[in-house]
């Protein structure tokens, strides 16, 4: 008896953590597959299959078809969904501190390296219930692309749809805001209810809205965040190695941020061929432009949280 107690031990030994060790994580993306700013977490999710056999795999669900874009972030805070790839421009109404992320005018490895890191980690897990794995977009500003030219910086006349990210900057420079979920850019550009929108560089094309658009606004504002969010209840219960895991998928994604400088220049090019002509403005009216969004985007932060934004004033800013 004592012998096949000790076999049947050694056995429970030998398969118990193999059946327990492997994990799924159930992931969304706030932006459709395939597109500029889902692509990073498509290859996060094919790095983590790859390399997390028989310890953590990921099973992404979609995108805005199965999950709305501003519904993301009440998904994966309340555990609907484990993860998430989502901009914080489509969380604020969960995390409000969210949208002074696009103030950042360092990279996320600096970020990690200054303290601002550990300060947005532990505000979304305080406020939000979520671990903040980290960011992509870095290099990536945005624009205002339009239907008709402008001369100056004054949009007044204009009716721009916008999100949390520049609406305050469009309205301080006399933009009429409007906010649609990006599924709905489209139609609004070819029925002529909006006369522009505000974008990154990067992703214009693949949702084909360079058919209805004729100007891209230089120079480019703020800086593109897509975090990478895990549930926190799902990211307490994993284990050191696939905690672990995910921190090494991220680390290296955030390597990739590197290539953007590449690809703002070939979307550039791409924009050009589809038709979209350059606006420059000039000198004066670029130093306006950049001053609202600076002026609006620091004015909001410290309308919703001052504590934070004086952190992030101190850590974003190279």
């Amino acid at each position: 008896m004592n012998k096949l107690t000790l076999i049947a031990s050694a056995c429970l030994l030998l398969t118990g953590p193999a059946l327990a060790q492997e994990t799924t994580l159930r992931a969304v993306s706030g932006f459709a597959t395939g597109t500029a700013f889902s692509r990073p977490y498509e290859a996060l999710v094919q790095w983590i299959n790859e390399n997390g056999e028989g310890v953590l795999q990921i099973q992404s669900v979609g995108g805005p078809e199965s999950i709305p874009p501003f519904e993301v972030g009440n998904a994966v805070s309340s555990g609907v969904v484990d993860m998430a790839n989502v901009t914080a421009a489509f969380y604020t109404n969960v995390l409000p501190e969210g949208d002074a992320l696009k103030l950042a005018q360092t990279t996320i490895q600096q970020q990690r390296e200054n303290g601002c890191y550990e300060a947005v980690d532990t505000l979304h897990q305080e406020k939000m219930n979520v671990k903040y794995l980290g960011r992509t977009g870095d290099g990536v500003n945005f624009h205002l692309y339009l239907t008709k030219p402008i001369e100056s910086a004054d949009l007044s006349g204009l009716t721009i749809r916008t999100t949390p990210v520049y609406q305050a900057m469009f309205e301080a420079l006399g933009a009429t805001p409007v906010t649609t979920a990006p599924g709905d850019v489209y139609t609004a550009l070819e029925r002529g209810t909006i006369d522009g929108y505000g974008w990154p560089i990067q992703g214009v094309l693949d949702l084909g809205w360079d058919e209805q658009t004729n100007y891209r606004v230089d120079p480019g504002f703020y800086q593109v965040d897509v975090e990478i969010l895990v549930n926190l209840e799902t990211w307490e219960g994993l284990s050191d190695e696939q905690r672990a895991l995910l921190e090494e998928g991220m680390a290296w994604l955030e390597e990739q941020n590197a290539n953007n400088v590449d690809l703002n220049e070939q979307e550039r090019a791409a924009q050009a061929e589809a038709g979209i002509e350059t606006i420059e403005l000039s000198e004066a009216d670029s130093a306006t432009w950049l001053q609202a969004a600076q002026d609006a985007g620091w004015e909001s932060a410290m309308t919703v949280n001052p504590a934070f934004a004086e952190t992030l004033q101190g850590c974003f800013q190279e």
